[in-house]
Parts: C-alpha cells; sequence; structure tokens
C-alpha cells in the first residue's frame, strides 16, 4: 500500500495537518520535502472521507542568528533581533527579512498543487496575546520544563532560568537575553554581550511583562504551543528533529507535561541531499526552492519527494548533469504505465499511486493524464536550440495527430522548463549548435571507415519511411555495424559532421529535429573526401 494510505487507514475522526519554517535565509529545495509529504497526507485523509485542515506556519520571531545576504553593518544591527524585525534586504519589497523570504518559499506552493487553508505567522499571533496563557503556564511550570529538558535531552539549564526569551526594549534583540524571578506578572532580564557567540546584547536588564509580544517562548515550548492553539494532530519533521533526545521528542514531552495534551503524530522524513550534502538555509548552502522550480515541472518535482518512501533520503545534483531529464523520463515511464501502457524497465511499488499524488490536481483522472502525449525532455531542450523549427508542429508530428489543450499547456511548461535547465544546470553536452552553413572544419579529423559509415547512413536515410528518434538512432547503429564501425566512433562522426564537436545529445534525436534533406545532404558532403580537404 502506498505509505500516505497507509498512515490514513490507521486514523479516524476529523484531522489538523500542521508544518512551519522559519525564513532565515533563502530556503532550498529540500525544504519543499514536508510541504509536499504533508500535501499527500491530506489528499489521503479526504480521500477517506476524514475533515482535514491543512496549515502552514512562519517562525518569524525566531531570531536572526546567520548572515544570508546583510551587509556587514546590517550584522552588527540586527543580528539576534527577531526576523519578523529585520528589514528585507532587497529593496525594500517586503516588510521585514521574514516576509521577503517566506514569499519566496511560499510563493512556490501553488505551482506544486499546494493550497493550505491557512498560513499564520507566529509575529502577528504573539502580538494579539494569543500565546499569553502559554507563556504564563511555561513560567508556572518552569521547573518542570528545566527537568524535561534535563531528563529527554540531558541539556542543563543554569539555576533560575526560565522558558521565556524577553525582547530587550533598547536593543531589539531577542537572542541576547536571559529571564529569571517570575513573580507572575512580570520576570527579570538580561540583555548579555556574550550570551551567544553569533550577536551582542546591550547590557540591558530590568522588569517586563512578557506578554502581548513582548517576549517569545524557546522553539521547543513554540513548537507545542502550535499544537495546541490549533488542535494539530499530525506534524512530520525532518530526521534533524527527530533524533532520540532532540527536538521532537522535547517537544513531545513538554506537550504532555506542561500544556497536557498529546502530541500529533510524527512521521519523520530524510533529507533531499545535493551531490551527498545536506542543504541548509541559515548556511546558504543548497540551490534555492524558488530557482528549482523554475527548472523542474511541477509534477516531477512533487514525484522526486515523494516516490521513495518518507524515510528514505534522495540524492538529487542538477548542476552539470542529466538529473533533470532523467527525472522527467521516469515520471513519463511511471505516467506510461499507471495508463495500462507497456513499459521497459522496474517500476516503483503503487505507482499509480505515486503517478496520482505528483499530479497537481488531487481529482484529475490518472489514465487520461497518464496516456497524453509527453514530450521528452532533453529531445526538447534540443529542439529548442534548432534555428527555424517551430516546436509544437513538431511535437504534432511526432505524437501524429494534434495536440489536446492539456497536452499544448503541458508542452508550454516543459518548454519553459527546459529553456531554464539549458539557462542554468545543463551540462556541455546538451548545449549544441547545429552549422547550417559549411562543412564544420572539425570534419576533416574524420577517417575512412567513419566517411564509409556516414555515407552508408546517407544512402538509407534518403528512402526511408520514419523519421523520428527511434528509427534513427537504430538506423545509426545499423550503418556503423554494416561499415564495421564502433558505435561511439559512428557517434563521434555524426557530432563532428553537424555539430563540429566530438560529441553531443542522442544522435538519432538530433537527426530527427532537422530537414532529411539537410540531413542526408550533410551525411553525404562530410563522407565525401574531397569536400572535407578543401
Amino acid at each position: 500500500m502506498f505509505w500516505a494510505d497507509e498512515l490514513a487507514a490507521r486514523l479516524e475522526g476529523p484531522q489538523v495537518v500542521n508544518d512551519s519554517k522559519t525564513p532565515s535565509g533563502t530556503v532550498h529545495v529540500g525544504s519543499l520535502r514536508g510541504p509536499v509529504i504533508l500535501d499527500v497526507i491530506v489528499r489521503a485523509l479526504r480521500a477517506r472521507n476524514l475533515p482535514t485542515t491543512l496549515l502552514y506556519g512562519v517562525d518569524d520571531m525566531d531570531p536572526m542568528d546567520a548572515q544570508a545576504m546583510l551587509t556587514p553593518d546590517a550584522t552588527e544591527r540586527w543580528m539576534g533581533a527577531p526576523l519578523a524585525n529585520v528589514p528585507d534586504p532587497v529593496a525594500d519589497c517586503h516588510p521585514s527579512y521574514a516576509r521577503h523570504f517566506a514569499a519566496l518559499f511560499i510563493d512556490t506552493f501553488s505551482g506544486l498543487g499546494i493550497h493550505p487553508d491557512r498560513y499564520y505567522w507566529m509575529s502577528e499571533i504573539y502580538a494579539t496575546g494569543q500565546v499569553d496563557p502559554f507563556i504564563r503556564t511555561a513560567l508556572d511550570r518552569a521547573e518542570v520544563v528545566r527537568d524535561i529538558y534535563r531528563r529527554v535531552s540531558r541539556v542543563e539549564r543554569p539555576p533560575g532560568w526560565l522558558p521565556v526569551h524577553v525582547i530587550c526594549p533598547t536593543c531589539g534583540r531577542v537572542g541576547t537575553t536571559l529571564a529569571r524571578d517570575w513573580d507572575g506578572e512580570t520576570v527579570a532580564f538580561e540583555c548579555l554581550p556574550d550570551l551567544v557567540t553569533w550577536a551582542r546584547g546591550c547590557s540591558t536588564t530590568g522588569r517586563v511583562a512578557p506578554f502581548g509580544g513582548a517576549s517569545k517562548l524557546p522553539w521547543n515550548l513554540d513548537w507545542a504551543v502550535q499544537w495546541s492553539m490549533f488542535g494539530v494532530t499530525i506534524e512530520p519533521c525532518g530526521k534533524d528533529l527527530a533524533t532520540a533526545g532532540g527536538s521532537r521528542d522535547r517537544s513531545d514531552a513538554i506537550a504532555r507535561e506542561v500544556f497536557d495534551r498529546e502530541p500529533p503524530l510524527n512521521l519523520p522524513y530524510e533529507f533531499l541531499n545535493i551531490g551527498g550534502r545536506k542543504m541548509s538555509s541559515s548556511k546558504g548552502r543548497g540551490a534555492a526552492a524558488h530557482e528549482i522550480a523554475e527548472v523542474v515541472p511541477p509534477e516531477q518535482l512533487r514525484l522526486l519527494m515523494i516516490r521513495p518512501r518518507p524515510n528514505h533520503a534522495i540524492e538529487f545534483d542538477p548542476e552539470g548533469t542529466d538529473a533533470i531529464p532523467r527525472l522527467v523520463d521516469e515520471s513519463d515511464r511511471i505516467a506510461a504505465a499507471s495508463a495500462g501502457i507497456e513499459v521497459k524497465g522496474d517500476l516503483p511499488p503503487d505507482h499509480d499511486r505515486v503517478f496520482a499524488a505528483s499530479l497537481l490536481d488531487p481529482d484529475a483522472d490518472v489514465v487520461a493524464a497518464g496516456s497524453g502525449y509527453r514530450p521528452p525532455f532533453a529531445h526538447l531542450a534540443l529542439l529548442l536550440q534548432v534555428p527555424g523549427v517551430d516546436v509544437p508542429a513538431r511535437m504534432e508530428v511526432e505524437k501524429g495527430s494534434p495536440l489536446t489543450d492539456a497536452e499544448r499547456a503541458l508542452l508550454e511548461e516543459r518548454t519553459r522548463a527546459a529553456r531554464a535547465w539549458l539557462d542554468v544546470y545543463a551540462p556541455e553536452r546538451a548545449r549544441i549548435e547545429v552549422r547550417r552553413g559549411a562543412l564544420p572544419p572539425a570534419a576533416a579529423e574524420l577517417d575512412a571507415d567513419q566517411r564509409l559509415a556516414l555515407r552508408g547512413l546517407a544512402t538509407a536515410q534518403a528512402t526511408a519511411q520514419a523519421w523520428d528518434g527511434e528509427s534513427l538512432q537504430a538506423a545509426i547503429f545499423d550503418a556503423a555495424r554494416n561499415a564495421g564501425l564502433p558505435a561511439g566512433r559512428m557517434f563521434a562522426a555524426l557530432y563532428l559532421a553537424f555539430l563540429g564537436q566530438p560529441s553531443g545529445p542522442r544522435a538519432g534525436w538530433l537527426l530527427a529535429s532537422l530537414p532529411r534533406d539537410f540531413v542526408v545532404d550533410r551525411l553525404r558532403e562530410a563522407s565525401t573526401p574531397d569536400t572535407l580537404s578543401t
């Protein structure tokens, strides 16, 4: 059974599914795995007619503790301040640093078919006083919180420590303050210059009522408060938070022992690694989510996140590789198989459910979506580089009939993605320039065996009925075999004759993208010794 269906089958009654993010910098593509997983869970729950609400929050009361996109003077001024109060680092286009980076991330959701029922911002919730009862409870039970930190995570807090971070009324920092002496209405606080290594407090001391947005709870309590306020029943989290004695264990214990409620169901999920390395928003490591969403079509980006079970890591490296074309090809195989079309190679378990979960529309007809014409990504990228090619017309020729509206929309989506891939991630071998004028000078490197094979291919293709990538690829192998030429040297000969370089994209599809008359003439020209010597 598909993993989301397994989860949904265990549950009864209304469900509230929650996720949140601290916008400490440009959010990397790996952070999309959580929202996609949650969306798939929500779909599975609703398919069982369980009333389900999807929430997504922004933890913008967390302190600025990284230096992404901040100038040195801004770093000095704002490190340690709540992210909601840090100015937008890019031309004041958003009210705050948090709003800027959260918007870049959240704006990718709708394009991926993710539609939370509600977004919330913790800075707004603190300001309205909704957290105040929980702050009071946490302060009244401070010794219980200290014991949880000690017992669950072996973290010792200093004597008199209170689980609240006051926002310093002098410098505005929240990451540099230490609270003590709760008297039922106020706490004493110090803004310490050396409390943390990444920010310097201003040495202010005093007393303050920690309510109405004047303070925030530590993250583990913050998390448990969200569960109580919103009635969260399911909240998956990344494996870094779910390690034994880690954040999730602390928050679970706080929910039970401080706020008197059961924590939500957890579904730990693994990282998406680029080049074998975990990505980090705060350290600026990894491809930005909003940039990857422009290069990887949404259906395939969803597939990347959900094809493995959540507890399996994902390795993905788009830089200078064929990772994106291969992902699209795999998606198309799964789509075809889900429509009942026979495909080669292994398929993931429950491939039809995996395909359905990758579609943007949860109510889409899987058979109709899978059986439509899907232009191969690498072939499309090739066509976009050939001057004079009418891509939609060429796709209709290859399909053998006019494109439907859905197929045209898919072609437009993949065309945008293929152009972006060529601009940003494509390896050099995928970038071509077909020499439509004179024979490239590099063709002078062709030897007699290569010329013989090219001549044989020209003769065969002058009268061949089929003119498509598959047929031409087979014809290339036949011509090489008839001439006694290794396939690798045959492909090199073709690339030299058409591109002026010894390597390139799949040769059959390259030739199929060009007019037959031009291909035959170029093959004959390249196979003539007198032509090569001039």
